[in-house]
């Protein structure tokens, strides 16, 4: 093991700084980060060989995998693991194409196989939850329907 001159027994050398910001990634100019490398000769290869074509896609999985993840989370209004699998299609879409996306997506994956695991060890409990949190979702949208309440809530407000 060698040791550079300027540090002591006890301390590291320091790491070269980062650069912050867009420059992480220099040759990515779309904002959506660094693509997943791909096999050469592959479609996705010959996509990336068309800078305008590549961006497009890049964009329409964005797009995609976005579109499922505000569908899971709309669903949090719902208890249970209802939000859990359209947020993992959404970061599966996304970790098709970007890289920061199929680290997270691993991370996520480990948590929903624990919350999984935890709802199948406790089921009465994890059931009672589902069931009773679509019983109140039914309630509120009865009330809604009945009581016209998007219309009296419009009316109120001047609308």
């Amino acid at each position: 093991m060698t040791r550079t001159p300027t540090a002591t027994p006890h301390s590291a050398p320091h790491p070269a700084p980062q650069p912050a910001g867009a420059t992480r990634c220099p040759d990515c100019t779309d904002g959506l980060g660094k693509p997943r490398p791909v096999r050469p000769g592959s479609w996705r290869d010959r996509i990336r060989q068309r800078p305008a074509l590549a961006t497009a896609y890049r964009v329409a999985v964005f797009v995609a995998g976005l579109l499922f993840v505000l569908l899971g989370v709309a669903l949090t209004v719902l208890p249970g693991p209802l939000t859990i699998p359209p947020v993992l299609a959404g970061l599966w879409v996304w970790s098709t194409e970007f890289d920061w996306a199929r680290r997270f997506f691993a991370a996520f994956l480990r948590k929903a196989r624990a919350a999984w695991q935890h709802a199948r060890q406790h089921p009465v409990s994890s059931a009672a939850v589902t069931i009773g949190g679509l019983a109140a979702a039914g309630a509120v949208f009865w009330a809604v329907g009945r009581f016209d309440l998007v219309e009296r809530a419009a009316t109120a407000l001047g609308g």
